[in-house]
This record gives structure tokens, C-alpha cells and sequence, in this order.
């Protein structure tokens, strides 16, 4: 969707400041805001991909004036309200006030570690053989969702050079919205930066971006 975490070419922003050193956490409560996070996901009521859409469906105006861990809360509190574990009323008293939706799992502090290190892997074997090959010229398409995707706004409507097929991964477009995995071959895509950014763009320098299939057609 066109929302305010897609900001790739937009003015007005500020420059880029990267924190030397940055530590990990910057307060107690961001460490407790990530482990809410993996312990809910544990549930199994949700997909990442739906866990992004919260994140970027939030208000433009919440979502600029928030920290990074702040968007994530935020986005939680709209999942486990949608999926019947806590009430809005709940959440704004601070405590529980009747037996909400039974999880599907619960991660103990023993299984953290094992489930930290095998992940959630996102690749998935397909019948079809990929449509687009190493070297072929192709356009992305040109569309603005309400509905979650990944193709970021800079890049649509632009021709560019494929330059890897990545393998076949689940597609975070329909996932997201409980459409199902209906995994696609995702390719990674080079344009010239004056393809992307148009009049004063450096020619020397090139932006690629990983799309799946969908996105693309031939050139």
C-alpha cells in the first residue's frame, strides 16, 4: 500500500544520520517491545506478512511520529484485537477482563533459542518453470494497492534488466490478507538510476530491487 514506511525518493524527510555504534536497544522497554512480539507471533494466528500490513496501515501521522519499536506495539495491539486475544477496552485499562481466544501455541523461555535459530523460511517449490531469464529486459507494472505489496512506489512503471531469478518464495501480496502462501519466482532487477529517478540522477549508479513475478512483464 501506499503508506507512510514507503518513502523511497521523498522530499522533506531529512538527511540519513546513522547512529556510530548504534546499540542494539536504546531503552529497557524496546527489548520487552521485541519479545512481545516473537511470544504473540508464536501464536500462529498471524503471518509476517500480515504483521507488516498492521505496521504500515497505521495512521501516516502516527507511523512518522513513532520509534521503531513504538510501530511495532502499535501494530501488535491491532493484530491481537483482530484476532479476538484482547479487547480495546482491555488494552486501554491495562489489564485483563474476560478469557480471550486460546493460542494456538506458547513459546516458553526453554524454546526461544530453537526457534530463534531455525527462523521462518519463505521459500516454497513451484511446478512452473520461471517466466522471466537472466539478461531479459522487463517493466514492472504499474499499480497502487490499498491492499499490502512489496513493490516499492519508486520502482513501478520502470524498465530494467533481470539480473537473478532468487528461487520461488511465498507472496507476501496475497499472504498478507489470508489469500494463502501462492508462492511465485522472485527475480532480482537492476535499473539505471536515471530510469528511477529521471533528470539529475548520477548515470554511474544503479538501484536493484527483488520482485516477484507478478510485478514484472516483458519488456
Amino acid at each position: 500500500m501506499n503508506g507512510a514506511q514507503d518513502l523511497g525518493g521523498q522530499h522533506g524527510m531529512g538527511p540519513i544520520a546513522p547512529e556510530k555504534d548504534e546499540p542494539y536497544f536504546h531503552a529497557e522497554w524496546e527489548k520487552r517491545a521485541l519479545g512481545l512480539t516473537l511470544s504473540c507471533g508464536a501464536f500462529g494466528a498471524w503471518t509476517i506478512d500480515e504483521s507488516r500490513h498492521a505496521r504500515e496501515s497505521l495512521p501516516p501521522a502516527t507511523y512518522l511520529a513513532a520509534s521503531y519499536y513504538e510501530i511495532w506495539i502499535r501494530a501488535l495491539e491491532t493484530l491481537l484485537k483482530r484476532h479476538g486475544f484482547v479487547s480495546a477496552t482491555e488494552l486501554a485499562e491495562g489489564r485483563m477482563l474476560e478469557k480471550g481466544r486460546a493460542p494456538k501455541r506458547i513459546l516458553t523461555a526453554d524454546m526461544v533459542p530453537g526457534v530463534l535459530a531455525k527462523g521462518g523460511p519463505c521459500d516454497r517449490r513451484v511446478a512452473e518453470a520461471p517466466v522471466f531469464a537472466v539478461g531479459q529486459r522487463v517493466r514492472t507494472r504499474n499499480f497502487n494497492p490499498e491492499t499490502h505489496t512489496r513493490l516499492p512506489r519508486y520502482a513501478r512503471a520502470k524498465t530494467g534488466i533481470v539480473e537473478a531469478v532468487q528461487g520461488s518464495f511465498v507472496f507476501p501480496d496475497d499472504n498478507a490478507h489470508g489469500k494463502g502462501e501462492n508462492p511465485q519466482f522472485v527475480y532480482t532487477v537492476v535499473f539505471d538510476a536515471v530510469e528511477i529517478w529521471g533528470e539529475g540522477a548520477d548515470p554511474s549508479l544503479t538501484v536493484s530491487i527483488d520482485a516477484w513475478e507478478s510485478y514484472l512483464e516483458r519488456a
